[in-house]
C-alpha cells in the first residue's frame, strides 16, 4: 500500500498568546515541556503507518524554515508553502494534487500538526484499519474521538451507530454546539468529537472535490499544469489566492455520501486552550529533564512549566514560562500566568476564551 501523510501546519495559535504567536505558533513549540514540539510528536505518531519519505507538510511561507529545522528528515520538496491562508480545503487540495502528480493511486492521511494523542498504539491501529477500508474503494474515513465531556469548543460527528473502534457511516457533521445541545450529543452515545483527521485515496478526494468544490478543483488543475516546471512557484502565487476560502468540512465532508468514521478513546486533545494544556501536562517523574524540556511541577493542583517558578498560596493555576528567568506567583486560584519573549498574560482560566481578543 502506497501511503502518504499530509500535515497541515499553517495555523497561528492565537488562543495561546503569548506562548504561541504568529512568529512561532503552537505547532512549533514544546507546549507540554517534554522536549518535543507538537509537529515533531505528530510525525512520530504516524511513522508506524508511513515511511518518512512520504510525509508532506503544508504551511505558511513564514514557517518553512521552522519546518526544515524541526523535521530535517522530510524531503524539502515535500514542504509546501501556501502563498496565503485559504482554510483547509485549498490546503488539502494542493497537497493531494501534488501527490497525485506522481502517485495517483496513493492512500492519503491528512492531519493537523498541533494536536495531542496519548494512546498512540490504539491510534495507529485505527489508522491502519481506515487505510485498508479506503484503499481503492472510493470511501472516506474520518477519525472521531469518544467525548469525555459536553464540550462546546469542538465540532461533532454524528454516526449511524455507536461501534467503538469500527468503521461506521457518518450521518452528518455538527458545528460547535451550545452546552444543552452538547449534553444531548453525549447522552445519545453516537456523537463524537471531530479531530480533523481524514483518510482517503488520492483519486477519491480529487473526484469528490470536482463534484462538491469545483472552483477549487479548477484552480488546482491550473496549478498542477505547472508542476515540475520553472513556472510552478509563479503560478502557485498567482492562482492559489483565488481559491475559495473554505474548510474541508464545509466544502466536501458535509456534502459527500461516502464519509465514514472510526471512533475511539485515543486520549486526544487539540491543545487549543491553556486549560487543555494544564490537563495534559504529564505528571513529573524522577527522570532527568530531557534536552530542551522544562521543569514540570504539580502542587495544590497547579501545573507549572519553567525553570524557576515559585508558587505561594496558589491553587489550580497554570504557569507557562519556559524562557523566563524567575516567576513568582502568590495568592491566585484558577489563573493562567504565561510569559514569552517579554510578553506577560495574567488571566482567570474562566476567561481564557477572550485571550484572542486580549492579544489583538
Amino acid at each position: 500500500m502506497n501511503t502518504h501523510v499530509v500535515i497541515m501546519a499553517g495555523g497561528v495559535g492565537s488562543r495561546l498568546w503569548p506562548v504561541s504567536s504568529p512568529g512561532k505558533p503552537k505547532q512549533f513549540i514544546d507546549i507540554l515541556g517534554i522536549g518535543k514540539t507538537l509537529i515533531q510528536m505528530t510525525v512520530e505518531r504516524f511513522k508506524p503507518v508511513c515511511q518518512i519519505d512520504n510525509f508532506w507538510v503544508v504551511t505558511s511561507e513564514a514557517y518553512v524554515d521552522l519546518v526544515k529545522e524541526q523535521l530535517p528528515s522530510i524531503p524539502e520538496s515535500h514542504i509546501l508553502a501556501e502563498p496565503e491562508p485559504r482554510n483547509t480545503a485549498p490546503c488539502i487540495a494542493y497537497a493531494c494534487w501534488k501527490i497525485a502528480a506522481s502517485c495517483p493511486d496513493a492512500n492519503v492521511i491528512v492531519t493537523p500538526a498541533d494536536a495531542l494523542v496519548i494512546n498512540v498504539q490504539k491510534f495507529a491501529a485505527a489508522i491502519r484499519k481506515a487505510l485498508n477500508f479506503t484503499d481503492g474503494t472510493g470511501e472516506i474515513v474520518t477519525v472521531g474521538i469518544e467525548p469525555s465531556r459536553p464540550e462546546t469548543g469542538y465540532g461533532y460527528i454524528h454516526a449511524e451507530r455507536r461501534i467503538p473502534d469500527e468503521i461506521v457511516k457518518v450521518v452528518e457533521f455538527k458545528e460547535k454546539p451550545d452546552l444543552a445541545t452538547a449534553k444531548g450529543y453525549i447522552s445519545s452515545g453516537n456523537y463524537f468529537w471531530n479531530a480533523g483527521i481524514f483518510v482517503w485515496n488520492c483519486g477519491t478526494i480529487i473526484s469528490e472535490m470536482r463534484k462538491h468544490a469545483p472552483q477549487i478543483a479548477g484552480v488546482m488543475d491550473s496549478i498542477a499544469a505547472s508542476f515540475g516546471s520553472w513556472k510552478e512557484e509563479e503560478t502557485l502565487r498567482a492562482l492559489f489566492p483565488t481559491c475559495e476560502k473554505i474548510s474541508i468540512d464545509y466544502a466536501v465532508m458535509e456534502k459527500s455520501d461516502h464519509v465514514n468514521v472510526i471512533a475511539s478513546d485515543l486520549g486526544w486533545s487539540d491543545l487549543g486552550s491553556f486549560s487543555s494544556i494544564k490537563e495534559n501536562i504529564p505528571v513529573p517523574s524522577e527522570d532527568p529533564v530531557p534536552d530542551g524540556g522544562s521543569e514540570i511541577a504539580i502542587e495544590g493542583g497547579n501545573k507549572v512549566i519553567g525553570r524557576d517558578i515559585r508558587m505561594f498560596g496558589c491553587e489550580d493555576c497554570i504557569v507557562h514560562a519556559e524562557d523566563a528567568k524567575t516567576v513568582v506567583v502568590s495568592g491566585l486560584r484558577d489563573y493562567i500566568v504565561a510569559v514569552k519573549d517579554g510578553n506577560v498574560l495574567v488571566c482567570p482560566i474562566e476567561e481564557e476564551q477572550r485571550i484572542k481578543e486580549y492579544s489583538a
